[in-house]
């Protein structure tokens, strides 16, 4: 720590940083404006025992007295100002920006998202170095850059793999080709910061791959994993490269670190504890994101995807060994995620969640056979993206599981084949339970015997159960179509499964809220309307389905029955506190009849109005065509009757007038008087009286 930081009194901070509005830039910025000026300074036992000593208020009053006044640049400008921003930037020039920059006592620049901003970054250490006679403090320029200008290090060990790079190795680092303007701006401005550290001090911090609070460059396996668009998330290569990683929110700590401590060494790795590899990771996000389902593809296949550029996927490519011995040893930080994504995985997701909006919705669509709740259902999942669940469905699944586990190890061998190699762990997993498996298995298999094809309720709400714990269920969420059926169906499923887990007993059932649905909705219709709809259904539809009359009466009178006593289904969702809605099928049919036939008399009255407007159209065309007609006709008499009335003016003119005035011409020609025109008129009279 520096003798500037130890005797300054803690004071607010400006902080420069530029691209508020990124991934890195919104989380650093965030957490830097709730941050202390020296925070970091005190043990963090002495900051908790602080904080519980003084009061709200007074915590209140000192934030806001000495916190880090974070100000900065937008990627985009038509983004908005995040709220922890004290000013935003737009700057038309690099001398503003100069200007802003010497305002500023710290200046953080961050590459490792946008390559462009390399230049800039070295540019401003630049223009910053050559005013530092000008600097009355000591002002800190901190450039937050990528492991990966050490990509192409050599080993600090080449006979034991295992041995970790460290920071004091910095000098030894070779960067990935595609990162070779990193390295550089790296070496510029640890250079520009030995003129005159007391003036104008540089630090350097190689970040980890950045994940948490929405993710970075994992986001493409999160949102793989979360859409379930395919039934694996790919793994790049052989997956076994080491991937040094650090929570967002941790690297921010580090640079809180970096700006109150001052460190002698200028240039730090921000790592968390893990030694991860790329398959380990992917398999922890499916696991808990996804299915659970992982397959290795080439590394030339990853390019096709147009999720991924050639940076991330480089980034993602890269095997390195690290660990920070000085963030470790010498920061005083309040890890979030010290242990790494694996070990943090719950709150990772949960921050993913958070931070990007992301919902689970879950329905249990209720009423009889033929009402139409597959169809409502499956409108619902292709809205809103959710999961389909049937029970026919999930047991099917269910028992193709179990046959699976208990198959031969050479039928396993070729199923690896097809869902690619990234499968092993799982596949151990279920080795172990090949024994259980095949219990359960033979124990389905008796039931479904003996009850002709049906399975018991004790097996169906086991599958049910499991299908709506797994992690597509629990993320997305899921429409239930028609199960449970009975009250007991329902406590069987939703509830605690030990009295443990229940707590103390109360007349509310304790349900599990994890997979217990939000919204109930209940559709309803008559009898009568019913076996209509269901005689109106064509021969194709009906043919391999219970619509047939005589099931679908029968499980009418079933649905009937389970749905007049005091304990239905229903009455479970009432106890529990979440209403059914009712939906009038009959209703909402004669409905949506009148609707539509609405929609057909005014598409009608449309058509109509349309054709009655195409018809006065073409006759007023046709009416001015034919005026058009008569008014050329009308012009050629009136020419024809005007050229027939001027021939006997003409004769006239021919002969009275014209040898005269030839004459009177020819003698003012020859006279030449000074007016000719009086001259010829005074010559027509004298000489022609009679005109």
């Amino acid at each position: 720590m520096s003798e500037e930081s130890a005797e300054e009194p803690a004071q607010g901070r400006r902080v420069f940083l530029n691209h508020l509005d990124s991934y890195c830039g919104r989380s650093i910025g965030e957490y830097l404006s709730t941050c202390v000026v020296g925070a970091s300074l005190e043990s963090i036992e002495d900051e908790e025992e602080e904080e519980e000593d003084n009061s709200a208020a007074e915590v209140s009053s000192r934030l806001k007295e000495g916190v880090y006044q974070i100000v900065g640049t937008l990627s985009k400008p038509q983004s908005t100002k995040p709220s922890f921003a004290e000013e935003i930037y737009a700057v038309s020039s690099r001398e503003e920006l100069l200007s802003h920059l010497l305002e500023c006592e710290i200046v953080l620049y961050n590459i490792t998202e946008d390559t462009n901003q390399i230049e800039e970054a070295m540019w401003a250490a630049s223009a910053l170095h050559m005013e530092i006679e000008h600097f009355t403090r000591q002002k800190l320029f901190i450039l937050i850059s990528t492991i990966m200008s050490w990509a192409k290090s050599k080993p600090p060990d080449p006979e034991d793999p295992e041995v970790a790079f460290t920071d004091e190795d910095y000098r030894r680092r070779k960067a990935h080709p595609n990162f070779t303007d990193h390295i550089n701006a790296e070496k510029l401005i640890l250079k520009l910061g030995k003129t005159s550290k007391r003036k104008f001090s540089t630090y350097i911090v190689a970040s980890g791959h950045q994940y948490g609070a929405g993710e970075g460059v994992l986001h493409y396996f999160f949102k793989r994993g979360w859409l379930s668009e395919t039934p694996a998330i790919p793994i790049f290569g052989d997956g076994n490269n080491f991937i040094p990683t650090i929570h967002i929110l941790d690297l921010a700590a580090v640079l809180q670190n970096v700006a109150d401590h001052r460190p002698k060494s200028h240039y730090i790795l921000a790592v968390d504890a893990s030694i991860h590899t790329l398959q380990e990771l992917v398999k922890c996000i499916s696991k808990n994101v996804g299915s659970g389902r992982t397959e290795k593809i080439p590394t030339e296949d990853a390019l096709l995807s147009k999720d991924l550029t050639q940076m991330h996927l480089d980034m993602l490519l890269v095997n390195l060994r690290m660990e920070s011995g000085l963030v470790k040893e010498s920061f005083n930080i309040k890890w979030v995620a010290q242990e790494g994504l694996v070990e943090n995985i719950e709150q990772i997701v949960k921050e993913y969640k958070q931070s990007r909006g992301l919902l689970s919705l879950k329905i249990f669509v209720h009423g009889p056979p033929g009402v139409g709740k597959s169809t409502i259902a499956e409108q619902l999942c292709k809205h809103y993206k959710l999961h389909h669940i049937k029970s026919k469905d999930v047991i099917s699944e269910a028992i193709a599981n179990l046959e699976e586990i208990v198959a031969p190890k050479e039928l396993a061998t070729d199923n690896v084949g097809e869902e690619g190699e990234g499968d092993d762990g799982e596949e151990e997993e279920q080795g172990e339970n090949v024994e259980e498996a095949q219990e359960l298995l033979d124990a389905v298999k008796e039931n479904m015997e003996q009850n002709a094809g049906q399975l018991d309720d004790e097996y169906v709400t086991k599958f049910m159960k499991d299908k709506l714990k797994s992690m597509p269920c629990r993320n997305q969420g899921y429409v239930l179509d028609g199960f449970p059926e009975t009250y007991e169906q329902a406590n069987d499923l939703f509830n605690f499964e030990s009295e443990d887990e229940q707590g103390a007993k109360s007349k509310i059932p304790k349900y599990d809220t994890l997979i217990t649905p939000e919204f109930v909705i209940s559709l309803t219709a008559s009898d009568e309307f019913l076996i209509n709809r269901i005689i109106n259904l064509p021969e194709s539809i009906v043919a391999g389905t219970h619509y047939t009359q005589d099931q679908f009466l029968k499980a009418l009178n079933v649905f009937r029955e389970l749905n007049t006593d005091d304990k239905t289904v229903l009455n479970y969702f009432d106890e529990i506190e979440i209403h059914p809605q009712f939906i009038d099928e009959e209703k909402e049919e004669l409905e949506r009849q009148a609707a539509e036939e609405c929609l057909v008399k005014e598409a009608q009255e449309k058509a109509e109005q349309e054709r009655k407007e195409a018809e006065e159209r073409a006759e007023r065309m046709a009416n001015w065509e034919e005026w058009n007609k008569h008014l050329e006709e009308v012009k050629r008499q009136e020419q024809e009757l005007l050229e027939a009335q001027s021939v006997p003016l003409r004769n006239y003119l021919m002969r009275n007038v014209m040898p005269m005035l030839m004459q009177g011409i020819n003698e003012c020609c020859r006279i030449r008087p000074d007016d000719p025109v009086d001259f010829l008129a005074e010559y027509l009279f004298k000489n022609s009286p009679d005109i």
